[in-house]
């Protein structure tokens, strides 16, 4: 698939079969989030993946309870892949994924949160590429603050002076693949030099 192909062939999945991906997949993804730009080249951010349903389950869960609907800005993403803001039933941040990469980078670097963007960007087109389904999730900061989550935090050997930045949740899609959105007016724009 040609690279503009595969940007416009993503799409932010939510509904995922309970089918693994398999670990030459995920190794392919991290390979793909661990060669993203990242900020003086520094590679100061850490992705761990998971292919562990359980445990995905989990995190999934850890990453919901800190959401809060009334600091919601904005009131709909999809009808054909509704989000925690669309459906009230939903309270697992990872839609139920059988996988996910974890993208943390170090406390107090002022470009953690870039460098993990772009690796997850690079992250959902390895899997798209693949014939996986995928989405980026937010609300990372706050998800391992439980005594659970830093339990986990240490069975993976993330440094104490790391924060969570983002999340990937990764499996196959139930359903049908979703249509794109149509680019907002005015979204776009060229400036070019006056002649």
């Amino acid at each position: 698939m040609e690279l503009l192909e595969l940007i416009h062939r993503r799409r932010s999945i939510r509904k995922y079969t309970a089918e693994q991906i398999t670990r030459e997949e995920m190794e392919k993804i991290l390979e793909a989030g661990a060669a993203a730009p990242n900020a003086g080249g520094g590679q100061r951010s850490m992705l761990v993946g998971v292919r562990d349903a359980k445990t995905t389950r989990l995190v999934g869960k850890l990453n919901f309870l800190p959401f809060d609907r009334s600091q919601l800005i904005g009131g709909h993403v999809s009808d054909e892949q509704p989000s925690v803001i669309d459906d009230p039933n939903i309270r697992d941040g990872f839609y139920g994924a059988p996988a996910v990469v974890a993208l943390f980078g170090q406390r107090d670097f002022l470009f953690g949160v870039a460098d993990a963007f772009c690796s997850a960007e690079n992250i959902v087109l390895m899997a798209t590429e693949l014939g996986l389904a995928s989405c980026i999730v937010s609300r990372a900061e706050e998800t391992f603050t439980t005594d659970e989550g830093q339990n986990l935090l240490k069975a993976w050997g993330v440094p104490e002076n790391y924060i969570c930045r983002a999340f990937v949740t990764l499996g196959h899609i139930d359903g049908d693949y979703p249509h794109a959105k149509p680019v907002r007016a005015g979204r776009v724009k060229i400036i070019e030099a006056k002649k």
